[in-house]
Formats: C-alpha cells, structure tokens, sequence
C-alpha cells in the first residue's frame, strides 16, 4: 500500500492538516504547496488520509 497526493484535490493555500498527525514524519510542505510524501518513512497507517478536508491524500494498494 502506498499513499499518494492528488494534487488537483488539494487547494495549495493553507498549512496541511495532514503533516501534524503522521507519526513517522513522511509528510513535509513547502510554503502552501502540495504536501509530498517520504516513502522510506511512511508506515502507511493512513492518518493523514483521514484528516485531509479536500480527499487530496489517498491510500491506494499497489
């Protein structure tokens, strides 16, 4: 399993909501672009897919 971002889902203007709830850190943002994902450190618990208000955040089986 994977999370992946849908940037075209993810408004771009605010601070990720997603970043304070990772418990490994994989998430980071610059400014207010789309959040990325450190795939090394992603546990794939799917927190941060569950607190993104626009759906943006996906966790999809690969």
């Amino acid at each position: 399993m994977a999370v992946t971002v849908i940037k075209s889902k993810c408004p771009q203007n605010h601070g990720c909501p997603a970043l304070k709830v990772c418990p490994s850190g994989a998430l980071t943002q610059e400014g207010f672009n789309a959040p990325v994902i450190n795939s090394a450190k992603c546990i794939d618990c799917g927190l941060c897919t569950e607190v993104c208000p626009m759906g943006a955040l996906t966790l999809d089986e690969q």
